[in-house]
C-alpha cells in the first residue's frame, strides 16, 4: 500500500471536524520543551541505492564470530527455516487486522492451535491468543488475581525476572496494586519462612518464576498449599519455555504467565516476542476483551510471533521438544563442571537448574567480563547492577545452540582473565 499524505485542504478540514484551528492547537497539551520545532538531523535524502549501501554498512558492523553466554529471559535456540517460510507469506505478514474472510479463518485456526499448545505445555486448561511479552503477561495475571480476590497486596518473589517487576511496579503506581518482594533463601529458592510470614487475608496473587532468574527451578507444589490456605492465588512466572520439555507443568498454579520467545523467536535485538496467559477454565471470563467491559488495557494480539511458536512448536513434536530440553541440561551441566574446575570459581546456589546457573568470581563481573570479549565472548550477565549484594555473582547460559568447543573456550578464557592481575 502506498503511502497518501493529505492534502492542506483535507488537514484544514480535519481540525474543523475536532473543532481545533491549527495543528499547534491539537496539539497544545504538549509542553513545549517536548515540541519538535526543527527537522530531524537525519543523513539523507538518499536514493534507494543509496539507502541500501547505507544499511548494508551498517550491517557490517555487526560482531561475528562471537559466543554468548547471555540470557537472563532471551535465549538463542535453534530456529528452522520453515518457520520463516511460513511467516514471511504475505496473508500472514501483512494482516494486522484482516477482513479478507478466507484469511480471518486461517488466523483464527492458527490462534486455536497456538492456545491449545500453551495449554499442553502449562498444565493449565485455558490460555490467551498471546500478549506483548513475557513481562505485560505476569502484570496481567496480578490484575486478573485482584479482580477475583477482591484483594490489592501482591506478593513476588524477588528472583523474579527484575524487568518483570518493574513492569509490575509501574502497572501498581496507577492501578492502587499493593507489591511486597519476598526475598530469595539461601538455596536461591523463594524464602519459604518469609513467604508464610507475609500471607494474609488481604493477599491477591503470590508470583514465582521457574526456573527462577537466577536459573533456579522453585517448588512450585510446595509452595501452592501455603498460599491457597491463605485465599490467594498462585501464579508463575516462565521466562524459559523450553524448560517445560524437562519439568513438570506448573499445573498446581492458578495463572501462569510465560514469554514464549524461546518457541521459534531470535532474540532480535530484544523483540519483539510473544506472551501467554494460561489460566483455570472457571477464569475465562478475566481474559476477555469486550469494549467497555475490558479487563484490561495490555491487549496486544502478537499474532505473527504466537503463529512462529505454533509452527516451530508443531515441527518439534513432544520429542523434539524434550530431547532440546535434554541437550539444554546436559551442556549446561558440562558447563558448570568445567567452570568449577577453575580457582576461585564456585557455583553460587546448589538447587537443581535448567540451563542457567550462577557462579561466584573473586572479582567484579563486570572487570571479568571486559576480559572476556577481547577473546571474542560475550560473557555471562553481571548480577552486581540488579542485586546489590552480587556483584562478583554471574548469570551463566548455555543452549543447544552451545558447542562443547565453545563451552571450553569460555572456561579457558575465564581462567585467563582471573590470572591477570588486577
Amino acid at each position: 500500500m502506498r503511502y497518501l499524505p493529505k492534502s492542506p485542504a483535507e488537514r484544514r478540514e480535519m481540525l474543523s471536524a475536532i473543532g481545533a484551528n491549527s495543528i499547534d492547537e491539537l496539539f497544545e497539551c504538549i509542553p513545549e520543551r517536548y515540541r519538535l520545532r526543527e527537522a530531524l538531523k537525519l543523513p539523507g535524502p538518499f536514493s534507494e541505492a543509496e539507502v541500501i549501501d547505507y544499511f548494508k554498512k551498517r550491517a557490517s558492523e555487526n560482531s561475528v564470530g562471537y559466543t554468548s553466554f547471555l540470557g537472563a529471559g532471551v535465549y538463542n535456540h535453534l530456529r528452522s527455516v520453515i518457520t520463516d517460510t511460513i511467516l514471511l507469506r504475505g496473508e500472514f505478514l501483512t494482516s494486522y487486522t484482516p477482513y479478507q474472510a478466507e484469511i480471518t479463518q486461517g488466523t483464527l485456526q492458527a490462534i486455536f492451535e497456538f492456545q491449545t499448545l500453551m495449554c499442553q505445555l502449562t498444565g493449565q486448561e485455558v490460555a490467551n491468543a498471546s500478549m506483548y511479552d513475557g513481562s505485560t503477561a505476569t502484570t496481567e495475571a496480578a490484575l486478573m488475581a485482584e479482580r477475583l480476590t477482591g484483594r490489592r497486596r501482591v506478593l513476588v518473589a524477588k528472583s523474579l525476572h527484575p524487568e518483570y517487576r518493574d513492569v509490575l511496579k509501574s502497572y501498581a503506581k496507577h492501578s492502587g496494586l499493593l507489591v511486597e518482594e519476598i526475598p530469595y533463601a539461601a538455596s536461591g529458592m523463594v524464602d519459604s519462612k518469609s513467604l508464610h510470614a507475609a500471607l494474609k487475608d488481604d493477599v491477591a496473587a503470590v508470583i514465582v518464576q521457574s526456573p527462577n532468574f537466577f536459573g533456579v527451578i522453585e517448588d512450585v507444589a510446595e509452595d501452592a498449599d501455603a498460599v491457597h490456605a491463605a485465599g490467594a492465588l498462585l501464579v508463575v512466572a516462565v521466562t524459559e519455555g523450553v524448560s517445560l520439555g524437562a519439568l513438570k507443568p506448573p499445573v498446581e498454579a492458578d495463572i501462569v504467565a510465560m514469554e514464549g520467545q524461546s518457541f521459534g523467536l531470535a532474540p532480535s535485538y530484544g523483540g519483539p516476542f510473544v506472551g501467554v496467559l494460561a489460566s483455570r477454565e472457571k477464569f475465562v471470563r478475566q481474559q476477555h476483551i469486550r469494549r467497555e467491559k475490558a479487563t484490561s488495557n495490555i491487549c496486544t494480539n502478537q499474532a505473527l510471533c504466537a503463529l512462529a511458536a505454533t509452527v516451530h512448536l508443531t515441527l518439534l513434536g513432544k520429542e523434539g521438544l524434550r530431547e532440546m530440553a535434554h541437550q539444554n541440561l546436559s551442556k549446561a551441566r558440562f558447563a558448570l563442571s568445567e567452570l568449577e574446575k577453575i580457582p576461585g570459581v564456585k557455583r553460587k546456589f546448589d538447587s537443581p537448574f535448567f540451563n542457567e546457573f550462577t557462579i561466584d568470581l573473586p572479582r567484579s563481573a563486570r572487570i571479568v567480563n571486559a576480559e572476556l570479549l577481547k577473546e571474542k565472548i560475550v560473557g555471562p550477565l553481571s548480577l552486581g547492577s540488579l542485586y546489590p549484594e552480587l556483584t562478583k555473582t554471574a548469570l551463566v547460559c548455555v543452549t543447544e545452540t552451545t558447542s562443547r568447543a565453545e563451552i571450553e573456550q569460555f572456561a579457558g578464557a575465564l581462567r585467563r582473565a582471573l590470572e591477570k592481575p588486577l
